[in-house]
């Protein structure tokens, strides 16, 4: 079922606390398999997620980023518009024992989103690595450095464009039989 939090809340039962927010209640929602997942825009996405951890999601598990190329007719909730990029966030409440993931559609030609990192200190590294393999900018970010390829490296690896060219292997001269 896909509909904004606030008509899930009001129909499916679920998050009716989440839906109270004026920030989330206009927020597009899914239920796959019965996990919340929200779809903010670029712009819902900070207000969401600071909307979230005041009502007990402070644990960010996990942030990373999808390169959609080439499949832009994946399934989106009516009205998100597809987008090559996807940023997938992991929040979880300990205090509710829930969890909420957010898919926020980032733009090739803009590929940007605020960072999370004065919300939720611990996606320091993960947007870092979003940003080194993909070419994410996370506004904001304290340190956007790249995190796993060295500094001198042109392109952003897991792109599914990148090309992967050969890097010739040298030999040091084999002993020959005796």
């Amino acid at each position: 079922m896909t509909a904004t939090l606030a008509e899930l809340a009001e129909v499916a039962g679920e998050a009716p606390e989440l839906a109270a927010a004026p920030e989330l209640s206009d927020v597009a929602a899914a239920l796959p398999r019965g996990e919340l997942v929200l779809f903010p825009t670029r712009e819902q996405y900070l207000p969401a997620c600071t909307a979230l951890k005041a009502r007990s999601f402070v644990m960010c598990a996990d942030l990373c980023a999808v390169d959609y190329l080439g499949h832009l007719d994946r399934e989106l909730p009516e009205g998100v518009q597809p987008e090559r990029f996807e940023v997938v966030l992991s929040l979880l409440s300990m205090e509710m024992a829930r969890r909420v993931r957010a898919r926020v559609q980032v733009g090739e030609s803009d590929p940007r989103l605020p960072s999370l990192f004065d919300l939720y200190p611990g996606t320091e590294a993960m947007e870092r690595e979003a940003f080194d393999m993909f070419g994410i900018r996370f506004e904001g970010h304290p340190d956007l450095t790249r995190i796993l390829m060295p500094e001198d490296w042109e392109g952003h690896p897991l792109r599914k464009d990148f090309s992967h060219g050969r890097v010739p292997v040298q030999f040091k001269e084999a002993p020959g039989p005796r």
